[in-house]
């Protein structure tokens, strides 16, 4: 069983925080999650049960837990706006802190004290099931099935693509979770090239796990033994950590099958090196999956070269249009365009670079959070993400936002910059209030392009610059998942860029392209909202200005994903409704 004593007691602390969090989960927990870190203020795992957040203290200590934890809990509770908080130690509680509990409880103040046996009770009353409680999807099943004909042919690998918000990663541990039924033995290796990613890959297989299987992670803060790498059912792994041990040990663990997540960083040499020592993907090697939802990678690496045949893709549009995605209101805002600058340009050709320093006019803060607030009021229970170019634009606009008080924003960021830092512990929280809905707007820099999983947000605002395709559809996707009473997702963009209005006129031609198969085309829509793509201005509907760089942009991919030196742009027709 994943809980026992032997286990509680051999584990590291952060073992044992993701223990509790597992726990949780399987009893029903919702938003689970581990914010523990160092001043964190006296809270490991925050989660939510019958609308109430619960506190989870976790001391891995070699000695009895007094008093104190018991107070600092209870602060933490307060911080954290947690009713039921809970310390749970590995070595029990000494007669002080038991005293202190029974007085409080008799002063109506709630505060549980698990123990070691309380937590083996509580994973005992777990079924031998699988806590997975989510119905497989038809074009899921598909891709399944297409993973486990390679998995059974012994082809040796396998490639998904799958849109953000189609679940590549449910569909990952649903077919592991159908292998271990051939194998009950069968031991996988989960790489993923960032910590986070890590962490929440692992959360998200414990759902299709039985409680007798076991997970570690493997990254830089964490170090399990040999015995445990080659014991566990599961290891997540940083990819880095991984071929760094390669370079300096011999032995490596064995596995059955080896999942790549956000597979298009697989080109690089940390890949590589892992590929080589295990043979993966080769006779005789592992089973080797990779998934993404942006098979583009800069360098020209061919992923089917790394791992083969792709059993399903199924892109953005796609997914759009079959009703696999939330559908899109998605509004190019037009405003900032400076026509009287075009007369000012000279020359037959022209870089994005030099278009966009001639073409927009400066960031427009205040018209973006007017828009907001009207587009918050066409939702119900909206919940928004900010994507804005740096943090001190991000406070900016969380201040801006908070100032109107139709909402209640947040910045957060994972660099520290321009006298701003944020600690692990605080990200944990506010993304932890955003799931439960204290929080309802994020400004973010950097944090949402890849992995974190919000079902319910339902307004995407793009301020940030982008010139990756690959950031600009894993941030929009942040948008598309399905949820329940969410019809649609609006999108307001006000990125002052020409290739991101060439984005936009590809999006657009993609969902009103008629190029459904016939079967599908009688087939009942999820609901009846088409998804759609208009220009506008903050004042209405702006279609002048789509027929002009429909003109202008004449190779609309070209330009989409030219560098900022590439000489794509010629130089623009006269636009009867402007000044040029």
């Amino acid at each position: 069983m994943f809980i026992d004593k032997e286990s509680i007691k051999s584990n590291s602390w952060q073992s044992f925080e993701r223990l509790i969090c597992r726990l949780a989960m399987a009893e029903g927990f919702t938003g689970a999650r581990v914010v523990g870190q160092s001043n964190d203020h006296g809270a490991d795992i925050i989660a939510t049960r019958n609308g109430i957040r619960w506190l989870f203290q976790a001391k891995h200590w070699k000695k009895p837990v007094g008093i104190e934890v018991i107070d600092e809990t209870l602060k933490a509770a307060q911080l954290y706006k947690a009713k039921v908080p809970v310390i749970v130690a590995s070595n029990g509680f000494d007669s002080k802190a038991i005293d202190h509990q029974k007085n409080l409880m008799q002063s109506g103040i709630n505060i549980q004290l698990w123990t070691p046996d309380i937590l083996v009770e509580h994973a005992n009353r777990l079924g031998d099931g699988i806590p997975n409680k989510y119905p497989v999807r038809e074009y899921q099943e598909k891709a399944i099935q297409g993973i486990m004909n390679a998995y059974v042919k012994q082809d040796g690998k396998a490639l998904a693509v799958l849109a953000t918000g189609m679940g590549k990663t449910f569909i990952a541990a649903e077919t592991i979770h159908r292998m271990v039924a051939m194998n009950q033995n069968l031991r996988v290796l989960v790489l993923a090239h960032t910590n986070p990613l890590v962490y929440q890959l692992e959360q998200s297989f414990w759902k299709f796990m039985n409680r007798n299987q076991k997970s570690v992670v493997w990254n830089g803060y964490e170090e399990p033994s040999m015995q445990e790498l080659e014991t566990s059912s599961f290891v997540f792994a940083c990819v880095n950590t991984v071929s760094d041990y390669i370079k300096r040990v011999d032995d490596f663990p064995e596995f059955d099958v080896i999942i790549v997540d956000e597979c298009h960083h697989a080109g690089s040499s940390m890949y590589s090196t892992v590929f080589e020592k295990t043979r993966a993907g080769k006779y005789n090697g592992p089973f080797l999956l990779g998934l993404t939802a942006t098979p583009w990678r800069p360098d020209e690496v061919d992923l089917a070269d790394i791992f083969g045949e792709t059993v399903v893709c199924i892109d953005m549009v796609e997914g759009l249009k079959k009703g696999f995605l939330s559908n899109v209101d998605y509004r190019m805002y037009t405003d900032n365009i400076d026509w009287d600058a075009l007369r000012n340009l000279e020359g037959q050709t022209f870089t994005p670079k030099q278009i966009n320093r001639t073409l927009f006019i400066e960031q427009w803060d205040d018209s973006v959070v007017y828009e907001l607030r009207n587009a918050w009021g066409e939702q119900p229970n909206p919940r928004a993400i900010v994507f804005c170019g740096t943090i001190d634009h991000a406070n900016i606009m969380c201040t801006k936002l908070n100032a109107l008080g139709f909402c209640n924003a947040a910045a957060i960021y994972s660099n520290s910059g321009s006298g701003y830092s944020m600690t692990q512990y605080e990200k944990n929280r506010i993304l932890a209030d955003f799931a439960d809905g204290l929080i309802n707007v994020v400004c973010t820099v950097d944090i949402f392009n890849e992995g974190i999983d919000v079902p319910d947000v339902n307004i995407l605002v793009f301020q940030r610059v982008t010139h990756s395709r690959r950031i600009f559809i894993q941030q929009l996707g942040r948008g598309l998942r399905i949820s329940d009473n969410k019809e649609k997702v609006i999108v307001l963009d006000f990125v002052s860029d020409i290739r991101r209005f060439a984005a936009g006129l590809e999006l657009k031609d993609g969902l009103e392209k008629d190029d459904l198969a016939p079967a599908d085309k009688h087939k009942p829509v999820r609901i009846s909202l088409p998804s759609k793509v208009t220009f506008r201005k903050v004042t209405g509907d702006d279609p002048d200005t789509e027929k002009f760089l429909r003109v202008w942009l004449d190779d609309i991919a070209a330009i989409e994903e030219s560098g900022e030196n590439s000489s794509v742009l010629k130089f623009p027709p006269v636009f009867e409704n402007s000044k040029v």
